[in-house]
């Protein structure tokens, strides 16, 4: 990757996260023997959680394997680690994380000042920002990750369908799945009182 990649196009903004994203799908790849997926081979649970910017290593990662959220084969599991499992079917599974060391190291550049002010990615001076990516570039995935062969890890992907049933109440479409019943009616989660926050 380099700062021209269409990637940063993609995320948005230039930052360290998304390429160490990129590298860490990149070398889950080489690791399972495996080349970037257009379908739904390569399945991905990522550590992350919300409220911090690390998150910005999914987009990294849904552009090195193609398992992106369109095609529901990336799931967050909301641990706040900055780490993902990466599994392929008859190849096995990995577990990649950013070593605390390089972790700590990338803090103490100006660019993390900036973000914990609250300056948008985008907003930051242009030089600081493509220093902290180059560090990122020019570390080795030794300096930066810690890999994990998952031998026993198991995955079992929710059975795809076309079915679905017009809400009660609302009278939008709805797919089955999600359908629930109240007084008698069929109707959406949203019809039925269920309540989630969107950010959960």
């Amino acid at each position: 990757m380099d700062f021209n990649h269409w990637a940063f196009e993609f995320h948005g903004h230039l930052c360290p996260f998304m390429p160490i994203g990129n590298r860490m799908g990149e070398l889950a790849l080489r690791e399972l023997g495996i080349k970037r997926d257009p379908d739904h081979s390569i399945f991905i649970y990522s550590e992350m959680g919300v409220g911090h910017p690390q998150t910005c290593m999914m987009d990294g990662l849904q552009v090195a394997t193609g398992a992106t959220y369109g095609k529901l084969m990336i799931e967050r599991l909301n641990w706040g680690k900055v780490a993902a499992i990466i599994y392929h079917p008859g190849k096995g599974a990995v577990r990649i994380a950013v070593k605390n060391e390089f972790q700590t190291m990338l803090s103490k550049y100006e660019f993390f000042e900036y973000r914990k002010r609250g300056i948008e990615p985008s907003q930051i001076p242009e030089d600081v920002s493509r220093k902290v990516v180059q560090r990122v570039f020019d570390a080795s995935d030794e300096e930066m990750f810690k890999l994990t062969r998952l031998p026993d890890f198991k995955y079992s992907r929710v059975k795809g369908s076309f079915a679905k049933e017009i809400c009660d109440v609302c009278g939008e479409f709805v797919f089955e799945r999600y359908m629930r019943i109240k007084d008698g009616q069929t109707v959406c989660m949203q019809c039925s009182g269920y309540e989630q926050n969107p950010g959960s």
